[in-house]
């Protein structure tokens, strides 16, 4: 067996190599069959507890080979969209119904768009767009039911008919596991509908009908992604050199993993990663926290606690772990197909080796119970300590922007901490906030997440609920200029968000953990004056 410490191993078409020491993790891993245990989906792997699950969730493994029937009836259906002078898809859908669809959409610049969101603005943009009469829009959910999705769908249905297209059933594709409500409405409406491997969990469905229906009704060669994954699913039992098994390794060394793209031409993996490792584990009061680098030694890569990784870059050189040097502690390079699966066996492994079962996502429906019942019953009144120019200031004993996160850094100096900001704002409009990431890391040591709302509560929001309750958050909401309705609903998307916000909210307060709250009466003000403070922070 080769050894990993400082050294390439490859096969497949993908390559992972590594400069720290986890020899025992590989050396665990293969000694134990857990490659070939995988490769055989047997379910007894991750304890008693978990195997029920992981009897109906090892789909994935092979699932590329289910998805060439795919190919055929995908195709057809975009020569169909064609002929009509439909060249452009919205994809409605959370978590993993739309992140792995937005990296290869990004990596492959697909005309397609991604709303996985709840934000009024950026809801209003999308379907006030003179190219809706030109779209075709992908509803995408495993359960059917999904909040955000299911009100998304509502709002690109009347926005159709405000344009006078009443026969809207046939710009509508869903994408569901067999039985759920989406593929019941399809069959009522007369709307296409592709169903998912119902043995795959959503956010190991990056080779599944909801990946790569909406790519390649937006153009993707989706048969290259399959033929990629295919290739490197035949390495999966290797005894020598076995990329996925080191990698799953370097998940498990570390209780932090940075990531960020070094020149891989992929585009955005490390969001798809994160939700992949924290839903998966986040839990049980442990987990390795993903932390996405906006690029190669960004503020707070690297660290004691954690393990640098990028996805492309320079596979040699690399340095012992604690070097103070800007290069990686670990470089994943190839394809497209094979870097979904090996970061998936990685994680279902780094899950065998940690302890956690990597298929479940216990905490995730508390904060969507929580937006039910304060939709249900009504936002809790709530008066900001302080107001400071653009932003109300809540949680906090603070009278300045700069005092309360100041405050609230404080409890970030334990060794084990780490600092969770949530935007409940417009990705799209408001994206400057993003930079508050990097600022925050430059300021503390400790590991610093971004998380756009409602996005990250299929993703993070499992790791910072049922994950190490070390978390510092801050949360920012922003006050909405013009509201959109939801058709057959008693709320409308601000409404939705701001009790998606309050929910989460409960959530981590329940836990006792630290939380401010930053709301912004004026969304740009807003920005630059946060971006301010946090600058000023001595």
């Amino acid at each position: 067996m080769s050894d990993p410490m400082g050294k390439m191993e490859a096969a497949g078409g993908l390559a992972v190599t590594t400069g720290i020491d986890v020899g025992a993790n590989v050396e665990r891993l293969k000694t134990e069959g857990v490659p070939a245990k995988v490769a055989a989906k047997d379910p007894t792997l991750w304890g008693t507890e978990a195997e029920a699950e992981a009897a109906i969730r090892l789909g994935w493994v092979d699932t590329f080979e289910r998805s060439k029937e795919l190919v055929a009836p995908l195709a057809k259906l975009r020569a169909e969209f064609g002929e009509q002078g439909i060249d452009h898809i919205a994809l409605c859908g959370m978590g993993g119904s739309s992140l792995a669809p937005e990296v290869i959409s990004r990596t492959l610049d697909l005309g397609l768009s991604v709303l996985d969101t709840t934000d009024p603005g950026q809801i209003l943009a999308e379907i006030g767009e003179e190219s809706l009469r030109r779209t075709a829009v992908v509803v995408s959910s495993k359960s059917g039911s999904t909040v955000e999705t299911d009100s998304q769908r509502r709002a690109f249905e009347a926005a159709f008919e405000g344009l006078g297209i009443t026969d809207h059933a046939g710009r509508f594709v869903f994408v569901t596991d067999p039985g759920s409500q989406l593929e019941a409405l399809a069959a009522e409406r007369g709307s296409h509908l592709f169903l998912a491997d119902a043995n795959v969990g959503g956010r190991y469905s990056a080779l599944t009908a909801f990946g790569l229906v909406p790519t390649a009704l937006a153009g993707a060669n989706i048969s290259e992604l399959i033929e990629q994954a295919e290739e490197f699913a035949t390495t999966i039992t290797n005894e020598g050199d076995n990329p996925a098994v080191v990698l799953g390794a370097v998940i498990a060394a570390q209780p932090t993993i940075t990531v960020a793209d070094d020149g891989s031409g992929i585009v955005g993996l490390g969001d798809w990663a994160e939700q992949l490792i924290a839903e998966s584990l986040g839990k049980d009061g442990k987990g390795t926290l993903p932390v996405v680098l906006e690029g190669p030694a960004a503020p707070g890569a690297r660290g004691s606690d954690r393990v640098y990784t990028t996805v492309g870059g320079s596979s040699t050189g690399l340095p012992n772990s604690g070097s103070s040097l800007a290069m990686p502690d670990t470089v994943v390079n190839g394809s497209l197909g094979a870097q979904f699966l090996v970061w998936e066996l990685a994680t279902a492994y780094a899950g065998y080796l940690i302890g956690i079962d990597p298929f479940n996502q216990p905490n995730v429906t508390e904060s969507k119970e929580n937006t039910k019942r304060i939709l249900a019953e009504g936002l809790p009144e709530e008066r900001p300590h302080a107001v400071d120019g653009a932003i109300e200031i809540y949680g906090s004993h603070a009278e300045t922007v700069g005092g309360a996160i100041g405050e609230l850094l404080v409890d970030a100096d334990s060794a084990d901490a780490y600092v969770a900001v949530m935007a409940y704002l417009d990705r799209i409009d408001d994206a400057d906030a993003a930079r508050l990431r990097s600022l925050l890391s430059d300021r503390t040591g400790a590991p610093v997440t971004w998380g756009w709302g409602p996005r990250f509560l299929h993703s993070t929001g499992q790791f910072h609920k049922g994950g190490r309750q070390t978390g510092v958050f801050l949360q920012l909401t922003g006050a909405v200029g013009e509201d959109v309705e939801i058709p057959g609903r008693e709320y409308t998307f601000a409404q939705l968000q701001a009790a998606q916000a309050a929910g989460d909210r409960q959530a981590l307060q329940s836990r006792n953990r630290p939380l401010v709250r930053l709301h912004l009466t004026d969304r740009k003000r807003g920005v630059n004056q946060l971006i301010h403070a946090v600058r000023e922070l001595s």
